[in-house]
C-alpha cells in the first residue's frame, strides 16, 4: 500500500490501536536556546509505515510539525513546522538551533501495515540564554523606622530569582520580605543593618546571570551626642581649666549623614558650625555653660550635650595686665583684670593708695559706674573690673589700686604701678 502525507493523515482518524508504550524524551534534557537537540523515541514496535509528529497538545491538523514515510523517506512539513525540525528515520525528531517558543507538548502518531495507529507523548523545554536583570529601587536614600525600601528584580524571563546582599545570600531576616516569586523584595521600617550592595540574580538550569549592584543608604541619628574633652566623654560634668591655658571641646554622635553643629554658650549660639570648639586662652569670662547641638539634614532630628567649665582655683587670683604692657604718651590704656571674683558686689578703683580722695570710680551692684573725687574725665570702668585710661600723659604714671567687695562681704585690694613711656 502506497501512502501520501494526505492520506496518512485521514487514515490516522479512523484507526487507533493500543500497542507498547512509545516514550520521547529530549537530548540533551535541559537544552538551552541555540542547542541542535533530538527528541528521542523508545518503545516502536511492529513494521512501521510512517510517522506524525505534532507540537501541541491535540492531534490537530493545526500543530502538525512533519509527516514521514518510511519507505520512501519523504517527509512533509504542516502547519507548525518552523524550517528547523527534521524526521528520522528511526522516528526521532531533530531541531536544529532550538528556541524557547520550542517548548511544550510533541506528539509522535505512528502507521503499522495493518493501519494502526499508535502514540507518544513528550515535553520539551528550551531555557533560555538569561540577560542581566535590573535592580529597581523606590528609593536609595531611606530615613531609619521611618521609610519603605521596596526592591524590583527586574526581567524579561520567568526564571527563578534569588537575592543577594553584599554580596551575599540574602539573611533570612531580609528574605522574610519577599513576594512569592521572589522578585519583589519589601522592607518596612527599613533599618542601619540594612544598607548596603543589593544584587538579584535570575537562573535556569542552563544558565546565570546577576545584575550590577545598587546601593542603599539609610539616614540614621544623631545619637549619643556628647562632648568630648580629647578621648574622655565630659557630657554633664565639670571641666576644670587654668588661668590661661587653652581647651579644646569635641562633639560626637552618632549619625548618617555627619549632622551640622551649632555651639551655645549660657544659652547663646556661637559662630562656630564646626565638630570642635576651641577656647585658647581661659579666662574668667569663658566661664560657664558650653553646649553642642548635632542636626541630621536627612531625618531632621536633632540632639545636644553640654558641659560647665571653670577656672581652677588657683585662676582665682586676680591680677591687673596693662595693655598695652608699656603704653606711651598719648595712648589709651586699659588695666585689665584676670581672675576677678564671680560673686562680686562693687569694686572701686583709686589713684594710689585706696582712699577717698584718691577715688578713681565705682561700679555700683545696678551695673553701673560713678565718678570718684580722683576722676580726671578720661577713666572708663568695665563690669569685668577692668580700667581705661585715655589718651595717657606723664603724670598718670603711678600706682593704681583695685579694690573689691564680694556678695558675702569679702574684700581684696590689689595694686599695679602703671608706667607711661614719653614721646620721643
Amino acid at each position: 500500500m502506497a501512502l501520501t502525507g494526505c492520506s496518512w493523515l485521514l487514515l490516522s482518524a479512523v484507526f487507533l490501536s493500543t500497542g507498547a508504550e512509545i516514550s520521547i524524551t529530549p537530548e540533551p534534557d535541559q537544552p538551552a536556546e541555540g542547542d541542535n537537540i533530538t527528541l528521542a523515541v523508545h518503545g516502536l514496535a511492529g513494521e512501521l509505515l510512517a510517522y506524525n509528529w505534532y507540537a501541541g497538545p491535540t492531534l490537530s491538523l493545526a500543530y502538525l510539525v512533519a509527516s514521514y514515510i518510511v519507505s520512501t523517506g519523504d517527509e512533509t512539513p504542516g502547519p507548525a513546522h518552523t524550517g528547523r525540525e527534521a524526521v528520522r528515520p528511526d522516528g526521532s525528531l531533530d531541531i536544529q538551533g532550538v528556541l524557547p517558543g520550542h517548548s511544550g507538548t510533541y506528539i509522535l502518531q505512528t502507521l503499522n501495515r495493518q493501519l494502526q495507529t499508535e502514540v507518544g507523548y513528550g515535553h520539551l523545554r528550551v531555557y533560555e540564554i538569561l540577560a542581566q536583570p535590573v535592580v529597581m529601587a523606590n528609593s536609595t536614600e531611606l530615613v531609619e523606622h521611618r521609610d519603605t525600601l521596596r526592591l524590583l528584580c527586574s526581567s524579561p524571563s520567568p526564571a527563578e530569582v534569588r537575592w543577594f546582599f553584599n554580596g551575599e545570600a540574602l539573611p533570612i531576616a531580609i528574605r522574610l520580605g519577599l513576594s512569592p516569586d521572589g522578585r519583589l523584595l519589601t522592607r518596612h521600617g527599613i533599618r542601619r543593618e540594612e544598607a548596603g550592595a543589593y544584587q538579584c540574580e535570575v537562573w535556569n538550569p542552563v544558565s546565570v546571570s546577576r545584575s550590577e549592584p545598587i546601593n542603599l543608604t539609610v539616614y540614621f541619628g544623631p545619637e549619643r551626642v556628647a562632648i568630648l574633652q580629647g578621648s574622655t566623654a565630659r557630657t554633664g560634668c565639670t571641666i576644670k581649666v587654668d588661668f590661661n591655658t587653652s581647651l579644646t571641646l569635641w562633639c560626637v554622635s552618632r549619625s548618617c549623614p555627619e549632622p551640622e553643629y551649632v555651639w551655645a554658650f549660657n544659652g547663646r549660639a556661637l559662630k562656630n558650625s564646626q565638630d570642635h570648639l576651641n577656647i585658647s586662652s581661659m579666662t574668667a569670662a569663658q566661664e560657664g555653660t558650653y553646649t553642642c547641638i548635632a542636626k541630621n539634614p536627612k531625618t531632621l532630628l536633632s540632639g545636644s550635650a553640654s558641659v560647665v567649665v571653670k577656672l581652677t582655683a588657683a585662676a582665682v587670683a586676680m591680677s591687673i595686665v596693662p595693655v598695652p604692657t608699656k603704653p606711651m604718651e598719648g595712648q589709651d590704656v586699659t588695666l585689665t583684670v584676670q581672675g576677678y571674683p564671680k560673686d562680686l558686689l562693687v569694686y572701686a578703683w583709686y589713684r594710689g593708695p585706696a582712699s577717698e580722695p584718691n577715688r578713681l570710680l565705682s561700679q555700683l551692684p545696678s551695673g553701673n559706674w560713678i565718678a570718684g573725687p580722683a576722676h580726671t574725665g578720661r577713666e572708663v570702668g568695665f563690669a569685668n573690673c577692668s580700667l581705661l585710661v585715655q589718651k595717657l600723659n606723664l603724670t598718670d604714671a603711678g600706682r593704681y589700686t583695685l579694690k573689691t567687695v564680694t556678695l558675702q562681704g569679702k574684700t581684696e585690694s590689689l595694686e599695679l604701678e602703671l608706667q607711661v613711656a614719653p614721646l620721643e
